[in-house]
C-alpha cells in the first residue's frame, strides 16, 4: 500500500456529522470507528470552538493520511494556537467543569498525538496493527489497499 491523503476543507462550524462519516472511512473495525469517531468529534469542535471562535468565515482543513503502518488525521483551524502549557492529558479536578475533559478523551482515543508549534494543529494516529487486533476475523477486511 502507498502512502495516500485526503485533504476536507470545510466552514467552521458544528454540523459535523458528514465530514466525521468522510473522515472515518478506512478504519474498519467497528469498535476502533467508534473510538476514533469520538476523538475526531473532540478535536473538531475544539477547532471550531477555541480555534476559531466559532466564525464561520474561518475554515477548518483536516488532512487524512494513510500509511501501511497508520491511519493519522491533522486537523488545522485558523486560530491563534494552543499554547503548550495548556494542553493537559489528565482530567479536570472538578469532573463537572464545563470544560477540560476534550484533551483527555483524544489523548485515550488515538496511539499517538502531537501538537503543532504553534498550536493549531493537532496530528492524531491510530496503528493500523492495534486496529487489526480489535478487529474480529478479517482485519482490516478483504478490500484491496
Amino acid at each position: 500500500m502507498a502512502l495516500r491523503w485526503s485533504d476536507f476543507i470545510t466552514p467552521s462550524t458544528l454540523q459535523l456529522a458528514p465530514l466525521l462519516e468522510l473522515l472515518i472511512e478506512p478504519v474498519r473495525c467497528l469498535q476502533l470507528q467508534s473510538q476514533v469517531q469520538l476523538g475526531l468529534q473532540e478535536a473538531l469542535v475544539n477547532a471550531v470552538r477555541h480555534g476559531n471562535a466559532c466564525d464561520p468565515s474561518k475554515c477548518l482543513r483536516v488532512r487524512r493520511i494513510e500509511t501501511p503502518r497508520w491511519l493519522v488525521w491533522q486537523v488545522q483551524d485558523e486560530g491563534p494556537g494552543f499554547p503548550a502549557e495548556s494542553r493537559s492529558t489528565t482530567l479536570p479536578e472538578q469532573l463537572d467543569a464545563a470544560s477540560g475533559r476534550g484533551l483527555f478523551l483524544i489523548h485515550h482515543c488515538f496511539d499517538d498525538v502531537r501538537w503543532s508549534q504553534r498550536g493549531n494543529r493537532l496530528q492524531l494516529a491510530v496503528s493500523r496493527q492495534r486496529a487489526e487486533l480489535l478487529s474480529p476475523a478479517g482485519g482490516w477486511g478483504n478490500r484491496d489497499r
